[in-house]
């Protein structure tokens, strides 16, 4: 397709696209038939033959295997010959918990070759740190007559000696290079020892305690293999060294003792980083750039801190102008966080050692300002204590003890204005006015739990769960009640802090995914998305920026983000006029309450595509956003969740997607196409029929009715990473 030059085939400097096609080779075909016949008698098929054939037309080659697997044979006895008896109480005790060798099972050279990797496990877990796997072997005696196998495991002793012996751990050297350029000629190690770690840090530049705390390698206890692993692990992801090594010397004096020692080379501490961002969904199109500024080390104790400055703005396209010719939002934000290696607080820290994965305290302020063409001014200042740590590998849990939030707008308009345009616009749109006008306080506490996160780069099966909740106000609640300040349930007037109104809420959401692989590079992938935020006390409303939102490049993906929903809303009948659709969009279709589902197969289309592997996906989705309550702006009730209305007000759509992976980053293009939009009534819901149809009637209707707003059957997204 691209191995052109000139109007001629290019001879050199081609660019692989796919893969070739197999040239036939005789001699490679008698070789696959050599294997599959190995394979076949590893599995327990010992007198297998295969026979192979080769037919050959229009310069085309099929190749025949053809299969005679004979008889099963499987293991009539399983025996052992141990004679350490340490090793052999120690390997009895724990089989149960691992072996695949079973008398009457099926022989497998599989079982066996895990039998012989668990059993080097166990050894090194338990203070044999001499052990190697060559020390355990299997002799297997096949009675061909009645397809019988008895196999003997042999865990034979060292050379010349009547016993493997433990060894223990003696003192620990942790040493550090001067820099990422590696250790000079000669080194002069530390002279003090303390608690058994001889620490030499020779580029002067961490403090002692944040990385010893992470060796598990202690003086006087049994040599484990996992403890060395973890300070593997847990010294890398401190995130300061490019290289970690541990090797081991034995004591002189001959008493089973290994010392560790522990080699840092650490890697460059600060870094900037400048990044562009074009976001583009049909419909809209942005540019946001921002810079970072990170330091790996501010304190001399590996503590991460970030600052960045972030800028932005969105633009409707189609409309007839140019790109930039309808710029409608402008952001604008400053943030910094301190990420600390550790846990920072009392009484619980201890209890989380870092064995399970790196826990770490974050602390973080940041500063928002999002400003609505023609309409209003939004600012935000967040800050925020959280503690994330990992109870094993595949569970994860991040508790925010502190969340302070201070939120406050303005319009860019007289609201007072008695011209009738301002009129219509603050009378019509009082609700949503007061959202973004409203000054408040929140603080509160968040939960977040997630399983199998380590689990979704690869295509086994699994189920990943995350749930989250929000709680906030409760302690203000304490706080007004205590110093007797006025309060009325669902008066905002009373209830406040420092004269400011302060929120009230609880905001749950959950995400669970069913992961099925279904071969190499194939996937299928279920997942149910649902979430409901619920002001209660004195406040009447959720913030404006704790509301949920339907569409875009991770969710219903036949809809543009922030324009499906809530409910059955239509736009065209809520919003009269064309300056007040302009004004509002993507303000108005917000809602209290999130339900989705999406379903998506996964497959390779090529796989070597520029450097790269090409995949392609088919999905539908569907979902939707409610509120709860009736709002002021509506007042025929079309926005708010009721049972019996969940069918009728579901979105469903469809579609197909490309996706990029180039091994580090995944370039996603989807496009959706609508099927059932809410927003209609009886069978006008199932928009498909207009789009098989023709649809320009239907569209032009629409759009003549809806100006500025334009009705898309088909719309494209392009995001990084996959959608979930």
């Amino acid at each position: 397709m691209f191995n052109t030059k000139d109007g001629r085939y290019k001879t050199s400097n081609i660019k692989p696209l796919g893969s070739p096609p197999p040239i036939l080779d005789s001699a490679i075909v008698d070789i696959s038939r050599n294997q599959i016949e190995k394979y076949l008698v590893s599995k327990g098929y010992f007198n297998a033959r295969v026979k192979s054939d080769i037919k050959v037309k229009d310069k085309k080659a099929e190749v025949v295997f053809t299969v005679n697997k004979g008889p099963e044979f499987k293991i009539s006895e399983f025996n052992y010959q141990i004679p350490d008896s340490a090793v052999k109480q120690l390997y009895l005790s724990r089989r149960d918990l691992f072996t695949h060798v079973k008398k009457g099972m099926r022989f497998d050279d599989d079982s066996l070759s895990f039998e012989r990797d668990q059993i080097y496990q166990l050894m090194k877990e338990n203070g044999y740190y001499d052990f190697a796997k060559p020390y355990v072997r299997f002799l297997v005696d096949s009675n061909s007559h009645d397809s019988k196998a008895k196999v003997t495991l042999l865990i034979d002793n060292p050379l010349d000696k009547a016993k493997h012996e433990k060894y223990k751990i003696g003192e620990t050297n942790i040493v550090i290079a001067p820099n990422s350029d590696g250790y000079p000629d000669s080194v002069v190690l530390n002279k003090r020892i303390f608690k058994g770690i001889r620490y030499t840090d020779l580029s002067k530049k961490f403090r002692r305690n944040p990385i010893v705390r992470y060796n598990f390698l202690r003086e006087g206890e049994e040599y484990n293999i996992k403890n060395e692993n973890t300070t593997f692990d847990r010294l890398y992801e401190l995130n300061v060294f490019k290289n970690v090594k541990i090797d081991y010397q034995k004591a002189k004096d001959s008493t089973f003792t290994v010392n560790p020692f522990v080699q840092l080379i650490p890697q460059k501490i600060m870094s900037n980083r400048v990044e562009g961002e074009v976001p583009f969904n049909g419909g809209t199109v942005g540019f946001n750039l921002s810079n970072t500024y990170t330091n790996n080390n501010l304190f001399r104790g590996t503590e991460r801190f970030e600052f960045q400055i972030k800028g932005g703005l969105q633009s409707r396209v189609g409309q007839g102008g140019s790109i930039f010719s309808d710029i409608y939002q402008r952001d604008f934000s400053v943030s910094s966080s301190l990420t600390v290696p550790r846990l920072m607080m009392p009484f619980f820290s201890k209890y989380v050692t870092g064995k399970g994965g790196m826990p770490h305290t974050i602390f973080s302020t940041s500063y928002v300002f999002a400003l609505q063409k023609d309409f209003f001014t939004r600012r935000v200042f967040l800050n925020s204590l959280t503690y994330d740590f990992i109870e094993t590998k595949s569970k994860l849990h991040s508790v925010t003890p502190i969340n302070f939030e201070y939120r406050f707008g303005s319009l860019l308009f007289d609201p007072l204005d008695t011209t009738q345009n301002i009129k219509d616009l603050v009378l019509n749109n009082a609700y949503t006015i007061k959202l973004l006008t409203r000054k408040s306080i929140t603080l509160g506490i968040k939960y977040a739990y997630s399983l199998n996160a380590d689990k979704l780069l690869n295509g086994n099966d699994f189920i990943y769960f995350r749930g989250n909740i929000d709680l906030a106000g409760n302690m203000l609640q304490g706080i007004t009640k205590l110093s007797g300040v006025k309060t009325d349930p669902g008066n905002e007037d009373f209830g406040r802090i420092l004269n400011v109104p302060f929120n009230q809420y609880v905001r749950p959401e959950v995400d669970v995914r069913w992961y099925k692989g279904l071969g190499p590079d194939k996937q299928f992938v279920a997942r149910l998305n649902l979430g409901v935020g619920y002001a209660y006390g004195n406040s009447v409303d959720m913030p404006f920026e704790k509301l949920f939102f339907a569409g875009g490049s991770s969710g219903v993906r036949a809809w543009q983000a922030r324009t499906l929903g809530p409910g059955g809303y239509n736009r065209g009948d809520a919003i009269k006029t064309p300056d007040e659709r302009r004004t509002l969009y993507g303000l108005d279709q917000l809602g209290d309450m999130h339900m989705e589902a999406n379903f998506e197969y996964r497959f390779k289309l090529v796989n070597k595509f520029f450097g790269g592997k090409l995949k392609g996906a088919m999905f539908l989705d569907m979902g939707n956003v409610w509120n709860i309550s009736s709002k002021e702006a509506d007042s025929n009730q079309v926005t708010v969740f009721k049972l019996k209305n969940l069918a009728k007000q579901i979105a469903i759509g469809t579609g197909m997607g490309f996706r990029y992976d180039v091994q580090y980053f995944v370039f996603r293009f989807d496009v959706g196409l609508k099927l059932k939009d809410p927003q209609f009534t009886g069978s006008d819901q199932w928009v498909i029929s207009k789009f098989l149809g023709g649809g320009k009637k239907f569209r032009d209707d629409y759009d003549a009715l809806n100006t500025p707003d334009r009705y898309r059957f088909v719309q494209y997204n392009f995001g990084i990473g996959m959608p979930f």
